[in-house]
């Protein structure tokens, strides 16, 4: 039986929780897949996978595993010492991508404070102490903290908060001829996200990524990839990058990185690399046993032909039922994205009303998300199975009928 302090409601997070957030009224309670229930014993499908985290699902067999297993041996040292589930796990990302070493963090925020942190640390170590220029992206979303909320590019997450880290400057995504007209010497790095996520759901063109590898060598400036969001088999490979040919000089990952348990990385070169030295950074619990084990499993599981492979199979399937839904109730201009990072962008007569969509779509028990007020975003499971798709569809579907209908 519930005592008084077991009964949690979501009236309680207004009373207890920063108001930082605006959370659903539902409360999830349990999930398993791709399906989570809350208190009351609804179930939902779950669209929204944390936002693109729980790459494999809720409670995967194989992660519950190994956080058991790791959480009998070892969860935490310090940085003093290092510990085998990290060593294992960097070994596995260097021989899986252009990476050299690699430091994990956190967050996604933490990884690309410190991505941007080296940039700037290695151009004024081996070039100038004036080279500090940062060329960023409208719409960009690279994370929370002030460095990294400012190179963002948008103002709505960094106004208020006092001066802002100086000598960033934002241009148009996908416009080359932009980039090409405020970089110089000065610049020490170009931050891009392959497919930007929460501007909208929209993919860089193989051209504007090849441009600005061409820039920043011909400037000597260092080319970021954020992949927070579309990395770790995301997009239907293990990185963004390799669909475009294009190798960065740093990466950044988090997200589907530990599968739902808190961990990042920034992948690098020696060359890069060698400019930082004992102190030079660091982190309390980055790269901890326990968030090292379970994304060394999840990288196991995700880092495979048919993981990968069926990333595309199922994308296929999402854009079939929304284009049908699209065209049903005159809904959608535009289906976008990569592999299972999905936009579907409303039309000019639905436009401001993402969050309606969102809502009523918990409503009829599928989890969704949005990205930005014209944009709704799916970011399921990368092996969510067919089943489950069809029947969030059906609710999704559902959902607009209401909205539409009143």
């Amino acid at each position: 039986m519930a005592t008084q302090q077991d009964a949690v409601t979501r009236a309680n997070f207004d009373d207890v929780i920063l108001p930082i957030y605006a959370p659903a009224e539902f409360i999830p309670v349990k999930g398993k897949g791709s399906r989570v229930w809350d208190q009351q014993g609804k179930e939902y499908v779950d669209f929204a996978g944390g936002i693109a985290v729980t790459a494999l699902g809720h409670c995967h067999p194989a992660l519950v595993e190994t956080l058991k297993t790791q959480g009998e041996t070892l969860w935490h040292t310090s940085n003093v010492f290092t510990n085998e589930p990290a060593l294992r796990l960097a070994r596995k990302l260097i021989d899986a991508t252009f990476a050299e070493r690699v430091v994990f963090m956190n967050s996604g925020t933490e990884a690309n404070e410190t991505a941007f942190k080296l940039a700037r640390f290695y151009a004024s170590t081996r070039h100038s102490p004036y080279k500090t220029k940062i060329i960023a992206f409208h719409n960009a979303f690279h994370g929370r903290s002030l460095f990294t909320v400012s190179v963002g590019g948008q103002p709505k997450y960094s106004d208020g908060f006092g001066p802002k880290p100086a000598d960033i400057i934002h241009v148009p995504f996908n416009d080359l001829h932009a980039v090409k007209a405020v970089m110089d010497d000065h610049t020490c790095a170009v931050v891009v996200e392959p497919i930007q996520g929460e501007g909208g759901v929209t993919a860089a063109t193989p051209d504007f990524l090849k441009g600005l590898r061409e820039l920043c060598d011909q400037h000597n400036a260092l080319l970021v990839f954020d992949e927070v969001q579309c990395g770790m088999g995301r997009s239907g490979e293990l990185f963004a990058y390799m669909h475009y040919g294009v190798t960065p000089d740093i990466l950044t990952s988090a997200k589907a990185l530990g599968g739902g348990f808190p961990i990042s990385a920034m992948l690098t070169t020696h060359e890069i690399a060698s400019v930082f030295h004992a102190g030079s950074h660091g982190s309390t619990y980055g790269g901890n046993p326990l968030a090292c084990a379970v994304a060394g499993t999840a990288f196991d599981i995700i880092n495979t032909p048919e993981v990968l492979s069926g990333v595309n199979e199922k994308r296929q399937l999402f854009v079939k039922h929304l284009q049908q839904i699209g065209e049903k109730f005159d809904l959608f201009s535009d289906i976008r994205g990569m592999g299972l990072l999905i936009g579907a962008e409303l039309k000019p007569h639905y436009k401001g009303r993402a969050r309606d969509f969102l809502y009523a779509a918990a409503d009829a028990g599928v989890m969704v998300l949005n990205a930005g007020p014209d944009v709704m975003r799916f970011v399921p499971s990368l092996v969510i199975d067919a089943q489950d798709i069809e029947e969030g569809m059906k609710r999704f579907a559902n959902a607009v009928a209401k909205v539409v209908n009143g």
